[in-house]
């Protein structure tokens, strides 16, 4: 009896060494087949099928490696953006890339997405110029500015304009417009009231106060095409109707001109 015991045991322990063997022998293939960065996982390189992949909701929030999250609305002819942590809208513009990659760029012509062929995302931000990949976190309503707005939800976005630009000059910015706010004019006077304080707080953040200083007052005033200009101490931001929702400069542009 004992005997047969021993001869069981040592055919266990023999059965358990060659599991072993193949758990060892399995290991390095599997681990070839892993993705070796969190930007290999995203971008669906070395071995993720891209066939079973459905493509994105047409607008879609996205997260970066970074920590950046922002919503890609590209239900309309001109894409947009919008980060979490920013009251910005940004219009993009789409542009092919090398591989059948897809580039957005801002108004400034600086790239801002690459969309990869195989379905995943890249955002170039100033922290991270050379782009962190950005996964798909779901659906996301639309960032599409209204048609028009009220009156008073005109005057309440340019008092939190106005607000949010004294603060970050540390004395009272006005906000004021030189034609008068028609429907078809408001979204555009409103969006360009929240990109200014947006610039505003970009140059306090950078440090750079002192320029922000030389500002008196920041008029919003109807053009042919959006811009940006310093005259006698009055920050002139232009708007276009004429072009839509690109309509207005970014804050990007308006802190370029302000540092000149």
């Amino acid at each position: 009896m004992k005997s047969s015991i021993v001869e069981m045991d040592g055919w266990r322990a023999k059965r358990a060494l060659v599991i072993v063997a193949m758990l060892a022998i399995a290991a390095p293939a599997a681990a070839q087949q892993s993705p070796q960065s969190l930007r290999d996982a995203l971008l669906g390189h070395r071995g993720f099928s891209t066939s079973r992949r459905p493509p994105p909701p047409p607008v879609a929030r996205y997260v970066s490696e970074s920590g950046n999250a922002f919503v890609l609305d590209r239900a309309a002819p001109l894409p947009l953006l919008k980060f979490d942590n920013s009251a910005e809208v940004w219009v993009l513009s789409p542009q092919p890339a090398s591989r059948g990659d897809v580039l957005y760029r801002n108004e400034m012509g600086e790239p801002m997405l690459r969309a990869t062929k195989l379905g995943g995302m890249i955002l170039f931000t100033d922290e991270s110029p050379n782009g962190a990949a950005a996964a798909l976190a779901g659906k996301a309503p639309s960032i599409q500015p209204p048609a028009a707005i009220s009156p008073i939800a005109l005057y309440q976005r340019m008092g939190q304009a106005s607000l949010r630009a004294s603060r970050a000059a540390q004395r009272q910015m006005p906000f004021e417009t030189l034609q008068d706010a028609r429907p078809e004019t408001s979204v555009l006077i409103a969006e360009s009231a929240t990109i200014t304080a947006e610039a505003f707080e970009r140059l306090a953040r950078k440090g750079d106060r002192a320029t922000l200083a030389s500002i008196t007052r920041v008029v919003l005033a109807e053009g042919d095409k959006p811009g940006a200009s310093l005259k006698n101490g009055a920050l002139v931001v232009t708007y276009a109707p004429g072009q839509g929702v690109g309509g207005r400069p970014s804050s990007k542009r308006i802190v370029k001109v302000v540092l000149r």
